[in-house]
């Protein structure tokens, strides 16, 4: 008998490991937080988690039927999501400390509007092809085939609600003016840690079995 919840635990931290990594996602709800306040940051929040809902739907529905049914696209789409891995462990490993919160990741403008704020996370999400291929490498290396529909949609919604609570909890964080400083100074340390996580992820899918 399949276990899943073994194999929930396996997408959840993955995708704990994932949310939590610096980028995009992070980088426009620290923005609304510091630009625009609370309210305008966990609408943004809430914007990110929503496109989780279609990072999930074409890996169920879409590439992920493409996948299972070729050997050579599986391995392609498996060394892929390793070397996405590696290149984003690379990268947190060259982090340096942080000296403002303007990167070049977040997009102008302002948003002051919750429909603009909701769109604006949806959109950085959404439009982000490192999030597209780890959900497909997701899908595709860590649950198995055999595992209905029903319950990977439930993975699906579940790292949704994550996504939403971890980002308003960001916001909450970024939203009190004692905590900027902090982060600036220490910030480059957490992303150097998860840079040898996500270089241990990488190597082990790397050589693993393919089958």
């Amino acid at each position: 008998m399949h276990n899943y919840g073994v194999e929930f635990l396996q997408v959840a931290i993955a995708h704990l490991l994932a949310v939590a990594s610096p980028g995009p996602d992070f980088a426009i709800v620290l923005r609304q937080s510091l630009e625009h306040g609370r309210r305008t940051a966990i609408w943004t929040s809430i914007g990110i988690g929503t496109g989780i809902f279609l990072h999930v739907a074409y890996s169920l529905l879409g590439l992920g039927l493409l996948v299972r049914s070729s050997e050579l696209w599986f391995t392609v789409v498996k060394y892929l999501g390793a070397a996405y891995l590696a290149w984003l462990g690379v990268q947190s490993l060259r982090a340096r400390a942080r000296s403002d919160v303007t990167g070049g990741n977040i997009p102008p403008g302002a948003i002051p509007a919750h429909r603009g704020a909701f769109a604006t996370g949806f959109l950085t999400n959404v439009l982000n092809p490192k999030a597209t291929l780890f959900f497909i490498s997701l899908f595709v290396i860590v649950v198995s085939p055999q595992t209905p529909k029903p319950i990977q949609a439930g993975y699906g919604i579940w790292m949704a609600a994550a996504t939403m609570g971890w980002f308003c909890f960001v916001s909450l964080v970024f939203t009190r003016d004692d905590v900027r400083g902090k982060f600036l100074r220490h910030g480059h340390w957490i992303d150097r840690a998860l840079g040898i996580v996500f270089l241990g992820f990488a190597a082990t899918l790397a050589l693993g079995s393919l089958k």
